[in-house]
């Protein structure tokens, strides 16, 4: 079995080094780039498994850098995860506004981000089990291939977006609270903030609604969460 990949795209080479050292121990092909174009072009090459990604870098900052590896047809199921020193809840919702995974906030541990960096893999492992087509009001999710559908055209998700997607359409009408939609996309045990969910949810709105399909499909529970939409005709009986 080969190592899984990771790229480190961070200006600060002491940082580079301790993460390079500590993966390189645990297991990992660790690949590195200490600019942002640099680490643009290697994400690009390479296609690694994982990117960790600074935000503040010399040259394309690390924003940039997320929103062209999801836009990008290699590049946009590569799991991203920042690693920056901006702590402020607002940074962290653009950063998943912009596609990230997930988010680190330095000085941060060394095994939890490795834990985080487990959790990312193998929500894009798709073992193969019962279920792994689903469709519903023209959505059509394929596990195996890691594909989404809206009436026939192939849409673009985040892992996490995938994952969120999944996890409401297996059971549509029921109303998940955020905690509920946070383990099932992002990982039990995961520190993330519930307005994360939020963020996540309006991302995949916005992309349901642009492939054909309609914004309200999810539908907001007040002082609950959010359903994705049943069968109107179904429920008009």
């Amino acid at each position: 079995m080969s190592q899984p990949r990771i790229l480190i795209v961070e200006d600060e080479r002491g940082l580079v080094q301790s993460l390079t050292w500590y993966f390189n121990r645990e297991g990992y092909e660790t690949h590195s780039a200490n600019e942002g174009n640099e680490g643009l072009r290697k994400a690009q090459t390479l296609i690694p498994d994982v990117v960790l990604l600074d935000i503040m870098l010399p040259g394309l900052d690390g924003l940039s850098i997320c929103r062209e590896l999801r836009a990008g047809d290699r590049t946009k199921q590569i799991p991203i995860i920042l690693i920056t020193a901006k702590s402020e809840e607002t940074d962290q919702l653009v950063g998943y506004n912009m596609g990230a995974d997930d988010y680190v906030t330095k000085p941060f541990s060394n095994k939890v981000l490795l834990q985080k960096i487990k959790v990312l893999l193998r929500r894009v492992e798709s073992p193969v089990e019962t279920g792994d087509l689903i469709e519903h009001l023209g959505i059509r999710i394929d596990r195996i291939r890691h594909r989404v559908t809206v009436h026939n055209d192939e849409i673009s998700l985040t892992p996490t977006e995938f994952k969120l997607l999944e996890c409401m359409l297996r059971q549509p009408g029921r109303a998940f609270n955020r905690h509920q939609l946070m383990d099932a996309a992002i990982g039990e045990g995961q520190i993330v903030l519930e307005r994360t969910i939020d963020v996540h949810v309006k991302t995949l709105r916005k992309k349901l609604d642009d492939a054909g399909g309609t914004t309200d499909m999810i539908e907001t529970v007040r002082g609950v969460g959010y359903r994705f939409q049943e069968d109107p005709s179904v429920v008009a009986e």
